[in-house]
C-alpha cells in the first residue's frame, strides 16, 4: 500500500515539474504568431506553440505567458491626437511640404527629395501643407544639426526622415515631431506615431528597382536550406547537419559542410538566419529580394512598416536561445507553407521596398491612413497584390470595388459594360459603331467623348441603351510649318478618354475610337472573356515590344505575329479603376508625353496595367475585313485605328520605361477564341457565328 502511495506521489511530483518546465520554456518549436490587434502599441508577435501545449492549456490562457510587447519609451508622451494637428489637413487630405536641403547632401537624401516632390501629396506651399518633412543627411556635420525652421512650432506636424544612420537624429531636438528612421530599436520606437523604415543600401535605385529573384515554386536540388547572415553583407551557406547550431559558438558539434561567399549579397537558400542586432537589418531586405524566408533571431529592431504589414505571412521570428528546436522546425515546415512565405516575401519586396520612391510613398500612405482612419486601407489591400500604393483609397476602401480581388474573393464584376467612344478629329459621327455596340447583350450605356473642334450633331440615332455626349478637353497649340509659326490651333487631348468620368456607372469599360469597326458578336465575346480576367486588358489589335540592339533601346511593332505585349485602347475592355490610376497615380510628365504623341497613349495605358498586374493583356479574334475597311492613318495628332506605330513615336517607349524605372510589359502568345471557332462543323452549333464571316 505504501509502495503504491510512493509511486502516486512520485508521479504527481513528476507531472508538476513537467508543467513548470513547460511554462518556463514554452517555445519548443516554431509556431504561428498571434494576430496583432488593432489599436494600442504594436510590438513583436507573441510566439508560443499553442499546438504543442493544447492538451495542457487553452489558447486563450497561453497568451498571458507569452513575451510582452515593448512599452513606449519613457517620456514619450507623443501620439497622434497629442502631437499632430489633423485639422490642418483640409478635408482629410494629406499635403506634404519638404524643406530644401541646406548645403551639400549625399545621393540618397537627394533621391528622397525627388521622391517626395514627385508624389501626389506634394505641395510647394508650406502654408497649405498638413505635414512638413525634414530630410536628414548622414553627411550633415554635428554642428549643423539644428537648422532654423520658421514653421517648426516644437515639431508639431513635422516628420524627421532618415534612411541611413545619422548623428543628427540622436542630438536633434525632436519635440513633437514624428520620426521615420531606418531600423529603429524597439525601446525607442513609438508605435502608431513613428514610422519604421528599412535599412537601405547606399546604391538603392530611385524608382523601379531590381526584381525579386524567386524563380521556382520550390527549392531546386542542391539549393541550401539555410543561409546565415555574416558581417559586411556576406552570407554563409550552412550544411544539412541539423545537429549543429550555425549562428553561435555555443555548440560543440561539427558545423558540417559550408561555403563562404564574402561578396554574395543575395543568398541562394530557402531560409535566411538573421541575428537580432540592428546592423543586421540590411540582410533583411537582401533576403526579401532573394525570395529567402527571413528567420529573425530575437530581433532588437522594429520591422519596417510594421504598422500595416503583416510580417507573420513573410518572415519567421525565433528565439536564438533554442537553436536546435529552430532548426528542426525549419526542416519540418510543410512545402505549402514555405511557398506561401516565399511568395509573400517577393510581393512585399516589389510593392514597398524595391526602390526609394516606393519606400517614401509607403511612408506617406501610412500617414494618410492615420488621417483618414483605420478603414482607409484594409489589411487585405496592404498585404495582397498589388498593394496599397496601387489600391487608392480615394477610389474605394472596399476590396470588392477593385479588379484584383474579384476572383480572390470568389466574386465576379457586374455583368454590364459602358462603351466610351472618343471622337477627336473632324469627321462623320460614328453612327454605325454606335448601332453595333448598342446591340450588344451586356451594354448598359454609350458615352460619346466629343473632343473634336467641330460641334457634335444635334441628333443621334435611337438606341436601346442610354446615349450621353461628354465634352472633351482641348488645348491650344502653336501651328508651325518649317519653323514658321502661323497662329494657334486647338488639338484634342488623347488622354481625355482615361479620365474618371462620374457618368461611368459600370465596372467594365469598352474603350473605342470613332474610326473603330466592330461587330456585335465581337463585342459580346470580348466582354465574356473580360469577365473571367477583370484585372487585365482584353483587346483586338495588338503591338509587341522588343529590345533593339542596334539602337540600344526599346522598340515596338504592330506586325501580325503570334507574340504580343500590348492591345490598342481604340478597341479594348478594362476595369474603370484604371482611369483613376491613370489620372491620380501616373506622373504628370508621362501624361503630357502621351498627349503630345497620340500613339503613346496606347503604350502608357498598357504600361500602367502591366505594372500593376505583372500580367500580359489578352487578345480576342478580330476579323480581317475590318482592317480593309479602315481609313488610312491621319497626320500626327489625329485619331487612328492603327496597326503599325509610326517611327516618330518609337521613342515614347524608352521615355516611359525610364519614367517607370523598368520595363513592365509582359509578352504573351495566348489568344482566346469561342468554342468551335473555325471548326468544320455546322454553323448552327456555334454561338458567335458572325465572327467567321468573310
Amino acid at each position: 500500500m505504501q509502495s503504491w502511495r510512493r509511486k502516486s506521489l512520485w508521479l504527481a511530483l513528476s507531472a508538476s515539474w513537467l508543467l513548470i518546465l513547460l511554462r518556463v520554456f514554452p517555445v519548443l518549436r516554431l509556431a504561428e504568431p498571434a494576430r496583432r490587434q488593432a489599436g494600442g502599441p504594436q510590438g513583436w508577435p507573441r510566439w508560443l506553440d499553442a499546438e504543442l501545449l493544447q492538451s495542457f492549456s487553452q489558447p486563450g490562457e497561453l497568451l498571458e505567458y507569452g513575451p510582452q510587447p515593448p512599452q513606449a519609451p519613457r517620456g514619450g508622451s507623443c501620439y497622434r491626437e497629442a502631437c499632430f494637428d489633423a485639422s490642418r489637413c483640409r478635408g482629410g487630405s494629406l499635403k506634404v511640404f519638404v524643406y530644401s536641403a541646406v548645403g551639400p547632401i549625399s545621393e540618397t537624401p537627394r533621391k528622397v527629395l525627388t521622391s517626395i516632390e514627385g508624389s501626389r501629396y506634394h505641395t510647394a506651399s508650406a502654408a497649405e501643407a498638413c505635414l512638413l518633412v525634414l530630410v536628414l543627411s548622414p553627411d550633415t556635420p554635428a554642428g549643423e544639426c539644428h537648422p532654423a525652421l520658421p514653421q517648426w512650432d516644437g515639431g508639431k506636424n513635422h516628420l524627421v526622415l532618415s534612411l541611413h544612420p545619422t548623428p543628427c537624429l540622436r542630438i536633434f531636438q525632436l519635440g513633437q515631431a514624428m520620426v521615420a528612421e531606418a531600423s529603429p530599436t524597439v525601446d525607442t520606437f513609438r508605435p502608431g506615431f513613428d514610422v519604421a523604415l528599412p535599412l537601405l543600401p547606399e546604391a538603392h535605385p530611385l524608382r523601379g528597382g531590381a526584381l525579386g529573384q524567386l524563380q521556382q515554386h520550390s527549392p531546386l536540388p542542391g539549393v541550401a536550406l539555410i543561409a546565415v547572415a555574416e558581417d559586411r553583407g556576406g552570407w554563409r551557406l550552412a550544411g544539412t547537419n541539423f545537429s549543429a547550431c550555425p549562428w553561435d559558438g555555443r555548440c560543440e558539434q561539427d558545423h558540417g559542410p559550408k561555403q563562404t561567399h564574402p561578396q554574395a549579397t543575395l543568398p541562394n537558400a530557402t531560409f535566411c538566419l538573421i541575428p537580432g542586432r540592428s546592423p543586421d537589418a540590411l540582410h533583411f531586405l537582401q533576403a526579401l529580394q532573394a525570395g529567402c524566408i527571413p528567420v529573425l533571431l530575437s530581433p532588437r529592431w522594429e520591422l519596417p512598416f510594421s504598422e500595416v504589414i503583416d510580417w507573420t505571412k513573410a518572415a519567421v521570428v525565433a528565439d536564438e536561445r533554442l537553436p536546435l528546436q529552430v532548426l528542426a522546425a525549419l526542416q519540418e515546415m510543410p512545402l505549402t507553407r514555405v511557398l506561401a512565405l516565399r511568395q509573400q516575401a517577393q510581393f512585399l519586396w516589389d510593392a514597398y521596398f524595391s526602390s526609394i520612391e516606393k519606400v517614401i510613398h509607403t511612408t506617406l500612405e501610412i500617414i494618410q491612413d492615420r488621417i483618414s482612419g483605420a478603414s482607409a486601407h484594409p489589411s487585405l489591400l496592404w498585404n495582397s497584390p498589388p498593394g496599397a500604393l496601387l489600391a487608392l483609397s480615394t477610389f474605394s476602401t472596399s476590396p470588392s470595388d477593385f479588379p484584383f480581388y474579384h476572383l480572390q474573393q470568389g466574386s465576379r464584376p457586374l455583368g454590364r459594360f459602358s462603351a466610351l467612344i472618343w471622337v477627336g478629329a473632324p469627321g462623320q459621327p460614328p453612327l454605325k459603331l454606335i448601332q453595333a455596340v448598342a446591340g450588344a447583350q451586356h451594354c448598359a450605356q454609350i458615352l460619346v467623348l466629343w473632343s473634336s473642334k467641330k460641334p457634335p450633331p444635334p441628333r443621334w440615332p435611337e438606341t436601346a441603351v442610354p446615349l450621353t455626349v461628354l465634352d472633351g478637353h482641348r488645348k491650344r497649340t502653336k501651328f508651325c510649318v518649317m519653323r514658321e509659326c502661323r497662329g494657334t490651333t486647338l488639338l484634342s487631348q488623347a488622354s481625355d478618354r482615361f479620365l474618371p468620368y462620374s457618368a461611368i456607372d459600370t465596372d467594365a469599360i469598352l474603350s473605342l475610337d470613332a474610326h473603330s469597326s466592330l461587330s456585335t458578336s465581337e463585342v459580346d465575346f470580348a466582354f465574356m472573356v473580360w469577365q473571367s480576367f477583370p484585372e487585365r486588358m482584353v483587346g483586338f489589335l495588338t503591338w509587341s515590344h522588343f529590345w533593339d540592339e542596334a539602337q540600344g533601346g526599346w522598340g515596338y511593332t504592330g506586325e501580325r505575329a503570334n507574340e504580343f505585349s500590348m492591345v490598342l485602347t481604340s478597341a479594348a475592355f478594362y476595369h474603370r479603376y484604371y482611369h483613376t490610376l491613370f489620372t491620380h497615380s501616373l506622373p504628370k510628365a508621362l501624361r503630357t508625353l502621351a498627349d503630345e504623341s497620340p500613339p503613346c497613349v496606347d503604350v502608357l495605358m498598357n504600361f500602367l496595367v502591366a505594372a500593376v498586374t505583372k500580367l500580359p493583356p489578352i487578345k480576342v479574334p478580330y476579323g480581317p475585313w475590318h482592317q480593309k475597311a479602315r481609313p488610312p492613318p491621319l497626320a500626327p495628332g489625329g485619331p487612328r485605328f492603327r496597326a503599325e506605330p509610326q517611327p516618330a513615336s518609337q521613342d515614347c517607349l524608352n521615355q516611359m520605361a525610364a519614367g517607370f524605372g523598368h520595363m513592365p510589359l509582359v509578352s504573351s502568345r495566348l489568344r482566346l477564341d469561342p468554342v468551335l471557332f473555325k471548326d468544320p462543323v455546322s454553323v448552327l452549333r456555334k454561338k458567335y457565328r458572325s465572327l467567321e464571316k468573310p
